[in-house]
């Protein structure tokens, strides 16, 4: 999940990691570490995933009130920024040729951490996308 500042001064990357199938549970998970975090309102704009729309997850959301869901047009990842995250994270791992698990999941989390850990490539995400995130 990317986290803009309300004046766009500020992006955050926050990724929660698993090695399984994901469920609602972990979506809620993700979603208190986000509200302890996070101070005041937060907008959530996602993806039109089945996980998003699971009967625990939208209680959840209906709980919380300083949650603000919205979601991205059907088929139209060029919208998402999550989406030029992933390649980021594609393009660092496409040179490596991990001989196991361990490897593969390194070199994963480095590129994780080297998207997190420049503005710079975390705006190009936001710009890459269609929409005007920062104005």
């Amino acid at each position: 999940m990317l986290l803009i500042s309300p004046n766009g001064k500020r992006i955050r990357l926050s990724i929660q990691t698993y090695w399984h199938s994901l469920t609602g549970k972990e979506v809620i998970a993700f979603l208190k570490q986000i509200l302890r975090s996070v101070p005041g309102p937060i907008v959530l704009v996602w993806d039109r995933h089945p996980i998003h729309k699971r009967k625990i997850v939208q209680e959840f959301l209906s709980e919380h009130q300083r949650l603000h869901m919205y979601y991205f047009p059907v088929a139209a990842p060029e919208l998402n920024p999550v989406e030029f995250v992933w390649n980021q994270i594609s393009e660092y791992t496409a040179g490596t040729a991990p001989h196991n698990h361990d490897e593969l999941k390194t070199n994963v989390l480095a590129g994780i951490a080297r998207t997190r850990n420049s503005q710079k490539r975390l705006q190009a995400c936001l710009l890459g996308s269609r929409l005007n995130w920062l104005n």
